[in-house]
């Protein structure tokens, strides 16, 4: 009996219900059992969140700063699972406070250290970067990565911003004013979730993980802009000039998120579709470098 253990951390339920789909194909089978871990922060988050919650978690998100998180259960710890699925969100274009804080305890390094790991990914639309991070924090506990599947909202960048929003600050998935797209993963793309669990119960069942990742991005796992990794990497510069200027001191805190509040629309709405036009018309003269990275943040 392989064994296979499942941690995630998930507000909405989406990052759930794709976890699940994923893991159809194991659940189908003999020979397999599938626990599932839902990470629980001691003080948890909102959901839905209103705004001066979701702006205050952003400096310690971002500088990847831990909670407490309560411990996972003893039939879990106890366990030596064969395969990791560690599905997390993204905030402020860094992995979730509750699944940092998770790879930062004590917690991690027992049930990750010399497991094989797939990571799953549900988030608006830039992910490369937190994947990075994420690819160090697995390493920093001794666990071996040997996938990552990332399912994204398919809407136009401008539209998922306002989208999501709608979904965060009301707390439904719904179409906001009634023409606008469903916010989050399509239902398509999170039952199709399954035709990756397939690719990865193969790599296990043959114990062979070494063209799992290639065959995830040839099936479109891990499908990602050159831009949207430009204004990854360029957002991240910002953030972290951001978050530093908040956390130095405590002393108005509030009036500081407030300008960062309007830095980033700013950013969204303004400045990012000038990038964008700047971006396309050197995308020529960008190709090895775009070859050169799609690689790096695209592999394993």
């Amino acid at each position: 009996m392989k064994k296979i253990l499942v941690i995630y951390y998930s507000q909405t339920g989406q990052l759930k219900e794709i976890s699940d789909n994923l893991l159809l194909p194991f659940k189908e089978e003999e020979g397999y059992e599938v626990d599932y871990y839902a990470i629980q922060p001691e003080k948890d988050y909102p959901f839905p969140w209103n705004g001066e919650e979701f702006y205050n978690a952003f400096p310690e998100s971002f500088q990847q700063i831990p909670i407490g998180i309560k411990p996972p259960p003893n039939t879990i710890l106890e366990k030596n699972y064969d395969l990791i699925i560690l599905s997390y969100q993204i905030w402020f274009l860094t992995p979730s406070i509750p699944i940092n804080s998770f790879m930062k305890s004590e917690y991690a390094s027992q049930l990750l250290k010399d497991r094989k790991v797939v990571t799953v990914i549900g988030c608006r639309n830039m992910w490369a970067k937190a994947q990075q991070k994420m690819k160090h924090l697995i390493e920093d506990v001794g666990g071996k990565l040997v996938g990552n599947i990332a399912f994204v909202d398919r809407s136009p960048n401008l539209i998922s911003v306002i989208t999501i929003v709608h979904w965060l600050m009301g707390g439904e998935k719904t179409r906001k004013f009634g023409f606008f797209p469903k916010p989050g993963v399509s239902e398509e793309d999170i039952k199709g979730a399954s035709k990756y669990g397939s690719l990865v119960l193969n790599a296990l069942e043959h114990d062979d993980f070494n063209q799992l990742q290639n065959k995830v991005k040839e099936m479109g796992g891990v499908d990602i802009s050159p831009f949207i990794i430009f204004m990854d990497e360029k957002a991240n510069k910002m953030f972290s000039l951001w978050s530093k200027f908040i956390l130095k001191s405590q002393k108005n805190r509030k009036l500081k998120l407030k300008l960062f509040k309007y830095y980033l629309l700013t950013a969204l709405f303004v400045i990012s579709p000038i990038v964008f036009t700047i971006f396309m018309l050197s995308y020529p003269l960008r190709l090895r470098q775009i070859k050169r990275k799609e690689k790096l943040y695209c592999g394993v």
